[in-house]
């Protein structure tokens, strides 16, 4: 087996979310090569900026790179289903951001490809690596909240909450059909459906767009940048600002998410209740290391973080003590740990979301879709 010392990587994207995969490799002790941009100047020049590894002259550099065996890909979502399924074609591992693709057929076939190669797939649904979030799904596991009854919760940003906020995933040629959904609630989706083992088989949903019309900057914007561009042009929107949506799991659960990019003063807040017949667990992203445990007949109770009381679960994705505070980026850390230890063994493991989470995630939304517009149950097509 490989150390991971020895595993070279290439990350595709330098905005926001290719950095945060950058640092996370460069903290487990993995050789990020270089990275890829939407052209070799921009990419260049971010990479000097944000002290970024050199950038490629082209993706198809970077494929013909024999120093990389893993690629990340954290392009725009049209990008994505060309970009992974290259790299599986070069051999090269693959890890890809959310959605896998832009709709179901492209998401199967990448699967499909990915099953074929023997290679190493995974998708960047990280926030299944809080600690307390691991700990949770232990819980469930073992039966400590008794037979799950109810999920509901949230998730709330406010960054396009003004007419002048712009980001490429307005554009559904770019970002796909879906907006507020693929981006921020397929994490909710695909996190519930993780910690309580049941998978969503039917959704009803209520999509708006309040924004009807923005503002669109003449030069490119980093996502949740604030600052306004003095030269715009007006655009319409056809992607929605909120969701509202009813779900059934398998083994007769009821869900309820609220999904927002227009709420203010939510940074990024994920919450999350799971109601059993004995007890109840609800984590709010914004106190990561806080766990809320609900009971009927004594107190209640509020779980701190720390190795020392966390399950088996807990404490495999904890990497420092009681009271050091562990949060978003740590996830990151956390998942690739998983990936990479299937990487450096030479083949697919367990313990991480693959592409068949992620294709998942695009059948639910295509039912999410569905639903919107014909006002309607719909069941996921599976």
């Amino acid at each position: 087996m490989k150390a991971l010392s020895e595993i070279g990587a290439a990350v595709v994207g330098t905005g926001f979310i290719g950095v945060v995969h950058v640092e996370a490799l460069r903290r487990l002790g993995v050789h990020v090569h270089g990275v890829v941009g939407s052209s070799s100047a921009r990419a260049t020049a971010r990479a000097r900026d944000v002290g970024l590894p050199p950038a490629y002259d082209s993706f198809e550099a970077m494929l013909a790179d024999d120093r990389v065996d893993v690629v990340h890909i954290t392009s725009p979502n049209h990008l994505h289903h060309q970009h992974a399924k290259a790299a599986l074609g070069a051999g090269k591992h693959v890890v890809c951001e959310k959605p896998l693709a832009m709709t179901p057929a492209e998401s199967a076939d990448l699967l499909e490809s990915a099953e074929r190669s023997g290679l190493v797939h995974a998708v960047n649904f990280n926030l299944r690596f809080y600690p307390v979030c691991q700990h949770v799904h232990g819980m469930v596991a073992s039966s400590e909240l008794g037979a799950i009854r109810l999920v509901s919760g949230h998730y709330l940003q406010d960054w396009l909450l003004l007419d002048t906020d712009w980001n490429w995933r307005l554009e559904p040629s770019l970002g796909g059909e879906l907006r507020a959904v693929a981006d921020i609630g397929s994490h909710w989706m695909d996190l519930t459906s993780f910690l309580t083992g049941r998978r969503i088989t039917a959704v009803m949903a209520d999509l708006a767009t309040f924004i009807k019309r923005r503002r669109k900057p003449a030069g490119p914007v980093e996502t949740f940048a604030t600052g306004g561009g003095a030269n715009t042009v007006g655009q319409d929107i056809h992607t929605e600002d909120t969701a509202t949506i009813l779900l059934r799991y398998t083994e007769g659960v009821r869900g309820a998410l609220t999904v927002s990019q227009i709420s203010a003063g939510r940074k990024n807040s994920l919450v999350f209740e799971i109601d059993g017949a004995a007890s109840s667990a609800a984590w709010n992203s914004e106190r990561p290391d806080e766990l809320w445990i609900g009971h009927r007949g004594k107190p209640n109770e509020i779980l701190l973080r720390d190795p020392a009381i966390l399950n088996q679960q807990g404490r495999a994705a904890a990497s420092l003590p009681g009271g050091h505070a562990e949060g978003f980026a740590d996830t990151f850390k956390a998942l690739y740990a998983a990936v990479y230890m299937a990487v450096a063994s030479g083949k697919p493991g367990a313990g991480y979301p693959t592409f068949a989470d992620g294709h998942d995630e695009m059948l639910v939304c295509d039912a999410v879709a569905r639903s919107a517009r014909e006002q309607r149950w719909i069941e996921v097509k599976r």
